[in-house]
Parts: structure tokens; C-alpha cells; sequence
């Protein structure tokens, strides 16, 4: 019994076949049913049951999956405790990213990155999390990260990093001249917000929601399908918004945009690594994961 093993079992079983095991694996259909049935001579039973058109687990691969489960995780965890030691990886990261990651937050920590492990290169593509989701599923990507927690029977879901909304105002706004103010006050103002559905517009709604407010009472005059299309709005006085601090710290330097803190409200977040369960991440991607863990600070 080894662990590469364990983990084909545990594909098998989560994937509901052999073909898709292999497909996940990257493993021909033959090589998959032979390392199963290895594990079945080494332990004298059958794992499946091999009597219908979907395998199904028999007793034995019942007791075993739990522990095939823990093996994962062990491995997992124990490439994260070890990558923070590894400076000459070699290889191709290929990961998706939402829009506020991908286009504001990324760029600003992949140079460093470089630097740190100069033979790990980088693909990376910036797109909404559906896409994203279908990406990591087809074996396109390695990993993706996303704005918010999503829920997917075949993903497993990491906080990596924490952001923060705040209220965004142009220069000569009336806020302008206010370092903060109240929920109730900036809710008087026209407002300019991403599309129903990104990751930023849900994260506002839910706060809203918790102060007992109706986000459908907002003057919304505008909805935009990216953050730069947001900024730009706001620089020209068409309203305000609630976004990623991240995204506007160009425009605050240059004195075009102005955060203004709201006292009796936070917008929060957490950043998410999702990939799938059934393959280990290589060890290039734990150690870009564990580098975005430590530097998050720096944003």
C-alpha cells in the first residue's frame, strides 16, 4: 500500500467511476483499475461494488475512505509546513482569479513573488467565479481565488487573505471634506455598484442586510460590470460606491478618489482559494498560496 494508492481510491470514489478518475488523474482507465485492485489484493477485500453501471463503495471501501480522506489532508498539510523551505521549485502555475484579484490585488504581490522563486511561471487568467469554477472542474487550472465562499461538492475552500470596502467619493463630492461618516448619511448619496451577483456587490448587501437595511432602498444610478468601470464613474460625479480599498489606492494618491470611513458599519471580506478535492495541488501552488497567506499584510 502507498499513498499514491490511497489517493486514486479516493478519486474513484468521489468521482463515481473509473473513466472519471482517470481523467481526473491524468491516468489511463487500465493503470487506475490496476492500482485499485492492488489495494484490494493488499487488503483482501473489494472496495467497490462493481455491479452496476456506477461503482459503489462496499463495506470495506466505507471503513477505508475516512482514512484515505486523512492521508490527503495529511499530505496537503504537510506541503504547506514545507513550503516556506523550497526556493529552487521549477514549473508552471496555471490559476484563475475574480476580477478585484486578479486586476488590483495580484499584480502587486507576483513581483515579489518572481523574485522570491525566479523559476516558477505564471498563468493567470482573471475572470468571473462561474468561469473560474468550470476551469478548475475541466483540469484547466491548477486553482482559482475568488472574492467570496461558495458552495461545490467537488471544491475545497481556503480563506487565503482579507480585504476591506470602503465608501468611495470623487474629490469634490459634499463627503469629500469628511474622513468618515455614518451609514445613514452616505446612504443619501447616489450610488455607482458593481453588477448584481460579483463578489463585491454581495459583500455590501450582506452588511446592509445585518443593519436591518434594505439594499434595494439605494440610489443605485448605475451598475457596472468591472471595478475600473466603477472608479471611472465616480471620478466623473456620476455617485458613490463601496469598494476593495485595493482597487483605488492609484487614484487616492493622485488625489482623484478620497476614502471616507464609515463609523457605524464594516465591509469585511475574506479572499478564497478554491480547487478540487479529488487532486492534490502541486507544490509550487502551496507555496504561492502559503506566500499570499504571509504577505497579506502587505496590501
Amino acid at each position: 500500500m502507498n499513498f499514491h494508492q490511497l489517493h486514486i481510491f479516493y478519486t474513484v470514489s468521489e468521482r463515481g467511476s473509473f473513466s472519471a478518475a482517470a481523467q481526473t488523474l491524468h491516468m489511463t482507465q487500465p493503470a487506475v483499475t490496476m492500482q485499485v485492485q492492488a489495494l484490494e489484493d493488499y487488503f483482501g477485500a473489494k472496495l467497490f461494488d462493481r455491479s452496476s453501471k456506477k461503482i459503489m463503495l462496499s463495506e470495506a471501501g466505507r471503513t477505508l475512505l475516512p482514512f484515505a480522506l486523512r492521508s490527503i489532508q495529511l499530505m496537503r498539510e504537510t506541503d504547506q509546513a514545507m513550503a516556506a523551505f523550497t526556493h529552487m521549485l521549477e514549473g508552471r502555475l496555471l490559476l484563475g482569479a475574480s476580477l478585484t484579484i486578479g486586476e488590483y490585488v495580484l499584480p502587486r504581490l507576483l513581483g515579489p513573488f518572481g523574485k522570491a522563486y525566479p523559476h516558477i511561471s505564471i498563468m493567470m487568467k482573471v475572470m468571473n467565479t462561474s468561469q473560474l469554477l468550470e476551469e478548475i472542474h475541466k483540469h484547466q487550472l491548477n486553482f482559482g481565488l475568488i472574492e467570496a465562499p461558495v458552495s461545490h461538492p467537488d471544491m475545497v475552500i481556503e480563506p487565503v487573505m482579507g480585504d476591506e470596502l470602503k465608501l468611495i467619493v470623487p474629490k469634490e463630492h459634499l463627503l469629500a471634506g469628511k474622513d468618515e461618516v455614518t451609514l445613514a448619511e452616505a446612504l443619501q448619496h447616489p450610488f455607482v455598484l458593481r453588477e448584481q451577483g460579483s463578489g463585491t456587490r454581495r459583500v455590501m448587501e450582506e452588511q446592509l442586510l445585518a443593519k436591518g437595511l434594505d439594499p434595494g432602498a439605494m440610489r443605485v444610478v448605475m451598475e457596472l460590470g468591472s471595478t475600473g468601470a466603477v472608479k471611472s464613474a465616480v471620478e466623473a460625479g456620476l455617485g458613490i460606491t463601496i469598494i476593495s480599498t485595493s482597487s483605488v489606492k492609484h487614484e487616492v494618491a493622485l488625489g482623484l478618489l478620497k476614502i471616507v470611513n464609515i463609523t457605524d458599519a464594516s465591509f469585511k471580506r475574506q479572499f478564497y482559494a478554491i480547487h478540487l478535492k479529488s487532486t492534490l495541488l502541486p507544490i509550487s501552488a502551496v507555496t504561492f498560496l502559503t506566500f499570499l497567506r504571509d504577505r497579506a499584510g502587505d496590501l
